[in-house]
């Protein structure tokens, strides 16, 4: 489930281009979605700043990275389905949820928080990374998920804040590394509710160390559907 294109105002693109390398290793065929919805705003992603006067659409956005194969979230249905993967980005917290508004009062957005439910209900497994898991933490009470570290530890985890608001919308957070290379592993497992979470670029790190974690994030999810 994709969020738009850029990973200030949509979805983080590296992290959905190693999603789709990793599923596509495992042998999973894959069809992307992504909500029929204005985005928030637009981000200048060479100057990090709002552009003025300009809106953009998250599917149409969000089909840059698909390649033109992608449908509306409102078509997204467990019955087709056997997982669903969300990737980071500042879309998830902007698009797919007003978390980058709103914090822990935040709202999610209705088809994402049907498919949170739907497949939750269904037992079939939700893997999230980056950002992406404070959805699984407003809308799966009790779910145990991780963004990294809970401290910045001097600019490592810049994100680190996020932990105390996952915590707040009701979830559980859980300390973990960006890579399986650590002795505290990368990522997640909540076997109770089948969420793999994995923190990727919440953490200041190499790109291939959020690429290995995004691997073990998705390894773990095919595990959970007997892949």
């Amino acid at each position: 489930v994709l969020s738009g294109c850029g990973v200030y105002d949509g979805t983080e693109i590296h992290e959905a281009s190693a999603i789709l390398v990793h599923l596509s290793r495992g042998g999973a065929d894959v069809q992307m979605y992504a909500p029929d919805v204005p985005q928030m705003h637009v981000i200048d992603h060479s100057k990090g700043q709002p552009a003025e006067a300009e809106s953009r659409n998250v599917l149409v956005e969000s089909a840059r990275i698909a390649r033109g194969k992608i449908a509306s979230l409102a078509k997204l249905t467990t019955e087709d389905h056997d997982a669903v993967i969300f990737p980071g980005g500042f879309g998830a917290a902007k698009n797919l949820s007003t978390f980058a508004v709103d914090g822990k009062d935040c709202k999610v957005n209705r088809e994402v928080e049907r498919v949170l439910k739907d497949f939750h209900k269904a037992g079939k497994p939700i893997g999230l990374c980056c950002i992406s898991p404070v959805l699984a933490a407003k809308v799966l009470s009790g779910a145990e998920v991780t963004v990294g570290h809970e401290e910045e530890e001097g600019g490592k985890w810049p994100y680190a804040g996020t932990a105390g608001a996952i915590k707040e919308l009701g979830g559980k957070h859980c300390v973990k590394e960006v890579t399986i290379s650590f002795p505290v592993n990368s990522p997640h497992v909540d076997t109770k509710n089948k969420v793999v979470t994995t923190p990727a670029f919440m953490c200041e790190t190499e790109l291939h160390n959020i690429f290995d974690g995004i691997g073990a994030m998705v390894k773990n999810v095919l595990k959970l559907i007997g892949k």
